[in-house]
């Protein structure tokens, strides 16, 4: 890996958390309608992951989905403007938060159904087999949804057929607030959270396909563990399923109690800040400066606050836009 790799997929990271920190703000501050869900302490799989694919292959993504959709090369003024409800946004305030979409970069949409990017992506994987056109795609999806019927639906085909699919999920320890198995103990013993295996990859062996454990706060293994598996789906040889061991720092949507969180175990995962790992990582190659990390912490705070005026000047849609682009 380049440095010029390492230093946009900083960067790439720095974007994704001051994106969601103005969100959380612009949402306490009652500017922005709906709820939100956000993404802050899990952005090195959406950098990780985003940064091993080619701009014109496909993902899926989830209710907590502003941190791949911009991974994935979104404008935040455009997205900034999609959760103010402006006319300026890319779903022209239809999508919201939960169902930003951008067709035209490959992103086929954030989604407010639990496990609902799976079918989509594997679609979209079979539809480059049949074509031949050698696009990948990638489906972000967390622990929760990997008790969903989408979940083993999808993969099942996706390696029957040996589509070009790539599964990520991002196991931040929490289905909504209840937590699971991880940490090496049983949290709620089988009544709250369903599941008999301790690692979600360990059901890709249903599939015959490769199941894969990383750590989801050390981007350049996401990145490594996601190009192995694109280039292999690329190849013909099927689907991945990849399970990143991460973690949400905010609640599951804001304004919502912590309570079912100990402080202790919120500050043990804040340690591990994948941001700041990196930024150690990269000093101590000597690929990143002190100096560095101010100049792109300027830059992206400039980018940020020119995207959020952008959106607040925007235009309300016309009540006569009601129905455009409204299919079902």
């Amino acid at each position: 890996m380049n440095k010029k790799i390492k230093l946009k997929m900083y960067q790439d990271m720095v974007r994704l958390r001051r994106f969601e920190e103005n969100v959380k703000d612009l949402f306490a501050a009652n500017k922005l309608p709906g709820f939100v869900h956000l993404y802050i302490g899990e952005e090195a799989v959406a950098v990780g992951a985003c940064n091993a694919i080619n701009p014109d292959d496909y993902i899926t993504s989830t209710h907590r989905g502003h941190g791949h959709v911009l991974a994935k090369g979104a404008r935040p003024d455009r997205m900034f403007a999609e959760l103010f409800g402006k006319s300026t946004g890319y779903n022209k305030a239809k999508g919201g938060s939960m169902h930003l979409a951008a067709p035209e970069l490959g992103i086929l949409g954030a989604n407010g159904i639990v496990g609902a990017g799976l079918p989509l992506a594997t679609g979209a994987a079979m539809t480059s087999k049949l074509t031949g056109n050698k696009k990948v795609a990638l489906c972000f999806f967390g622990d929760g949804a990997s008790n969903q019927g989408t979940f083993h639906e999808s993969i099942n085909i996706a390696a029957a057929y040996n589509l070009p699919c790539v599964y990520i999920c991002e196991n931040n320890m929490y289905a909504g607030g209840v937590k699971q198995y991880f940490d090496g103990e049983y949290v709620n013993e089988g009544m709250d959270y369903p599941r008999k295996v301790k690692d979600v990859a360990e059901r890709a062996k249903g599939y015959d396909i490769p199941g894969v454990i990383v750590d989801g706060n050390d981007v350049e293994a996401v990145y490594d563990a996601v190009k192995k598996a694109v280039d292999r789906a690329r190849n013909g040889e099927g689907p991945t399923l990849i399970e990143c061991k991460t973690y949400k720092w905010r609640t599951h949507y804001e304004v919502e109690p912590d309570s079912y969180r100990t402080k202790e175990e919120v500050a043990r995962w804040k340690a591990l800040d994948p941001i700041k790992r990196y930024a150690v990582k990269l000093s101590d190659e000597n690929v990143i400066q002190e100096n560095d990390i101010k100049r792109i912490a300027a830059e992206v705070e400039d980018e940020m606050n020119s995207a959020i005026k952008f959106a607040e000047d925007s235009p309300l849609p016309d009540v006569s836009e009601a129905l455009q682009d409204v299919y079902a």
